[in-house]
C-alpha cells in the first residue's frame, strides 16, 4: 500500500509544470551566470531564456 502511495505522489508531482521546470530552471541558471561574459554573455543567456520558454509551453 506504501508503494502504491509513494507512486502516486510521484505521478502527481512529476506531472505538468513542476516536470517543466525541473528541466527549465537549470537552463535559466546557467543563463544568469553565463550573462556575466562581456562579449557573449547576453546572447547566450537570451537563446536559453528563448529555449526556456519554449519548453514551459509544453502541454505536459
Amino acid at each position: 500500500m506504501n508503494k502504491l502511495i509513494i507512486l502516486s505522489l510521484a505521478i502527481l508531482f512529476l506531472s505538468g509544470c513542476v516536470f517543466t521546470k525541473v528541466v527549465t530552471v537549470p537552463m535559466r541558471v546557467t543563463g544568469a551566470v553565463i550573462s556575466v561574459i562581456p562579449v557573449v554573455g547576453d546572447g547566450v543567456d537570451s537563446i536559453l531564456g528563448t529555449s526556456a520558454d519554449v519548453i514551459d509551453a509544453i502541454p505536459i
